[in-house]
């Protein structure tokens, strides 16, 4: 397998475990965000579900971001 082969076998392999991660940080970050206030303010579990549907959200927008980014790249 020469070089160039290998560091876009390896760029891919960086873009797909990146794009799990997103989704899977930001939805946790959101989730202790939520838990968090929700402790602080005792309206459980009204901001945990808030924040937590925003971390999906906000993890759904960057992996599309970085779709397109890498789209963009490639051409």
């Amino acid at each position: 397998m020469t070089d160039k082969k290998k560091s876009g076998l390896f760029r891919h392999l960086f873009f797909a475990s990146q794009v799990g991660l997103n989704i899977v940080v930001a939805t946790a970050v959101g989730y202790a965000i939520g838990r968090g206030l929700d402790y602080l303010f005792s309206t459980t579990p009204w901001l945990t579900i808030i924040f937590l549907i925003f971390g999906i959200i906000s993890g759904f927008f960057e992996t599309f971001r970085l779709v397109q980014k890498a789209i963009k790249e490639d051409d």
